[in-house]
This record gives structure tokens, sequence and C-alpha cells, in this order.
């Protein structure tokens, strides 16, 4: 399934002494460099070659489909916390290389928080924090829970089966996160259309950059109609900061075009989740039987799901770092770090694959799960994110009594050729 080579270590040992005299660095063999591909896994099976990866070593090197060389991969919970927050590991001159990577195609937008390093990352994020605020998801949540019912009113007026994904999974996260950015109902879907292309692996590069064109073509206009707004969304606080000089037209648009996509994360996490429920009759009745303790039952959800195909975006190392196993990473090495690995780090979560509903206490840190990031890159909607998790567990469990899959679990379809993994279908009864 991989392939292996052996290149020479970037990294020394103290000098020995040699039968001539002179001192010379002994060079230590690097670890093999594994071949990673986009594996198409169903269900909630967990990535077998990262897997393997991380029985080999908490630091080991890997090659993606697509860019150029290897880079190291940390899949150790400390170490990942450690690279996503130490400045010595930068985001923005990952965009000055070609990376080995998942996606095929890669141009980084001015102005994208995903690859913008302090203190740019803070100016740009300024204009929109607002928008993500607990107190402005607080404001939020009535309207979301409307938006919601009216979804599974139509459902419970239909009557069972019903496919959950298509009738709520998809429609809830798409038009929450249209409200929060401000897209007028008349274009979510067309916008929609282009979010679901850009997070596919297929279609190619040609797919992908007109899936791109498209939805940040859409969004230069609408930073542009909003330059006076003085209206609470996403579009509307950019239009204002360019307005204000703050942060450039070119900044904006960058800035928006991820947390547009972000309500496909939301659809696949909960199908996720939501499949871990009906194929475990236990969670569910846990679920229902104790309400109020729901909330520390879906973060060790969040913390188990394997909610992408291999890893995110890579870091470059500016100076030598040595990780918490002695592996030194050398100045101008990529690095990936493995959120999905690090939460199933048996020295932070013991017998981390098994889902245990009381692992987490909810008086401490959320179990330390890093499903949203960590550092200064943690997700900017995380709060949305979990908004909408929320209540749609709750909303599916109180109003469809006796929720069931109307199909094995194994004739439930899944997502291929994606970078976010979730249930393509989900068809219930009740």
């Amino acid at each position: 399934m991989s392939t292996e080579t052996t290149e020479p270590a970037t990294t020394t040992e103290p000098a020995t002494p040699t039968a001539t005299g002179p001192l010379l660095p002994v060079r230590e063999a690097a670890p093999p460099v594994r071949d990673w591909p986009a594996l198409e896994l169903t269900g909630t099976d967990f990535d077998p070659v990262l897997a393997s990866l991380m029985r080999e070593g908490p630091v080991t090197r890997i090659r993606l489909p697509y860019g150029e060389g290897w880079a190291w991969l940390a899949t150790r919970h400390e170490d990942v916390r450690t690279v996503t927050n130490d400045p010595r590991f930068s985001r923005a001159e990952v965009t000055r290389r070609q990376v080995t990577r998942l996606a095929p195609h890669f141009r980084p937008r001015p102005g994208s928080l995903a690859w913008a390093d302090q203190p740019d990352h803070n100016r740009l994020r300024k204009p929109l924090a607002g928008a993500f605020t607990v107190g402005a998801m607080k404001r939020l949540r009535p309207r979301a829970q409307e938006i919601l019912d009216g979804l599974v009113d139509g459902v419970v007026r239909d009557g069972p089966p019903a496919d959950l994904v298509g009738r709520v999974l998809e429609p809830f996260p798409i038009t929450l996160v249209s409200e929060v950015m401000g897209v007028p109902e008349a274009d979510r879907e067309r916008v929609h259309a282009w979010t679901r292309q850009i997070i596919s692996t297929s279609g190619g590069v040609e797919a992908a950059e007109a899936a791109k064109q498209g939805l940040y073509g859409w969004i230069t206009e609408a930073v542009r109609a909003r330059a006076g707004s003085a209206g609470e969304d996403v579009y509307s606080l950019l239009g204002a900061a360019v307005a204000r000089g703050e942060i450039g037209e070119e900044e904006a648009v960058g800035l928006a075009g991820p947390l547009q996509i972000g309500g496909e994360a939301v659809t696949h996490n909960c199908g996720q989740m939501l499949f871990l429920m009906l194929t475990r009759p236990e969670l569910t009745a846990r679920l229902r039987e104790r309400p109020a303790e729901r909330g520390p039952v879906l973060d060790e959800l969040l913390r188990w799901i394997p909610h992408r195909s291999t890893v995110g975006l890579a870091r470059i190392a500016l100076e030598d770092v040595e990780l918490s196993d002695g592996t030194r990473i050398a100045a101008g090495d990529p690095v990936y770090v493995s959120y999905l690995a690090a939460n199933r780090d048996p020295a932070v979560f013991p017998d981390p694959d098994r889902i245990d509903p009381d692992r987490i206490d909810p008086d401490r840190e959320p179990g330390a799960h890093l499903a949203f990031g960590h550092g200064t890159h943690y997700c900017t909607g995380a709060v949305l994110a979990r908004l909408g998790a929320e209540l749609l567990v709750d909303t599916v469990l109180d109003r469809l009594p006796g929720l069931r899959l109307a199909v094995p679990a194994e004739g439930v379809a899944w997502r291929r050729k994606t970078m976010i993994r979730g249930p393509r279908t989900l068809p219930v009864t009740w």
C-alpha cells in the first residue's frame, strides 16, 4: 500500500574523534519517508496508515500525493501542542514553497488566517472576532433553533424513512453559516455548490480552481457592496474594516473564504457522530437518559471521530527545534501535525480507541482534545461549530423518538474523494 525511502538525516549528534584526529559529526539515519495516499475509507474506521505511523514513533516522515519532497509528522499530543503554539514554526513560509500535500491545488490567498503568523494573524482576525464570540452565539441560538426546527418539522410531517444528511445535516449548518456570514438566501445554493467542490479531491485542479474563482469572486462583490454597512454579519464587518483601512480588500476576501467553507465540516462531523449513536444503542440510551450530560459526551465524540483525510496544513521550522523525543527539526524543514493522532494519544487518553462517555470531566478543560486545533490557529468558528452540533444532537434525539438506521450500518454510503470525512446519506426511521 505504501513505499518508503531512506535519506540522510539533517541533524547531527555531538562530534566524536576519528582515527586521523579531527572531530567529525556523527550522522543519524533519519526515519524512512512513508508514502501516505488518501485512502477511500468508509465508516468511522481510523486511517490504517496513520495508525502505522503512530506505532513507528511520535515523529515520522511522510510524503503526500501532491507537492514536493517530504515533511515531518508529529503525532504525540505534547508535540502537536508545541508545534501549533511555537512561533518558530511558520505558516506564512509555506506559501513560498511547494510542500508535499494532500490537495492537488495550492494557491494561498493573501489575508487568509490559515497562512498568517503573528502579529499579522491578530490584525486580520480582529475585524471579524465579534461575530464568533460566546455572546454572539448566545444571541444566535434562538434563530439557529428556529432554522433547525423548520427542517425537522418537514421530516416529521413527511414521516419515515428520511435521509438525515439531505434533509437536516446539510441544510442546517450551511444555512447557519450563511446567516452569520450574511449570504442572501437567493445565493446560498450556489455558494454551497462552490464550497462542496473546494473540499473535494474529485475533479482535479480545474474543478477546484473554477469553484474557488466562483466563490472568491462572489465574496469580493459582497465585501465591496457592504463597505458602508453597520451590519453585524461577517461580510458587513469585513466591508467596514476595508473602508476604514484596517485591512485590504484582498485580505478581507482571504479571511472570508475558509469561514464560508466551515459549514461543510459541521455537516460531516455531525454525520459521523449521529452514525455512531445509531450504531451503538448504549450511546444513544445514555444521551437520552441523561440529557444534562450531553455536552461532555459530545466532546468525547469530537475527540474520537476521524473527521478528515490525512493531515491539514503544514508549517516550516524557522530555526532548529527539538521535540519531546529528541527529534531535531532543522530550520527550513516542513512539519505537519495530526490532531486525530493527538486525540488518540494514550498518555493523555487511556484506552484511546474506546468511546468513553465518562472520560471528559465537565469541570475542567474539555478533555484537552484538539478537535478544533490549538494555539494561534485554533478554529475561528469553533463556538459556532459547537453550537450547531449541540442543537443538532438535542433536536434530533428529542423530536425523533426511537430513531434508528433504516438500512444496515454497512449500507450507509460514505463520501469519497473528499478532505473531510462523513456519510453521504444517513437513512433513518423512527
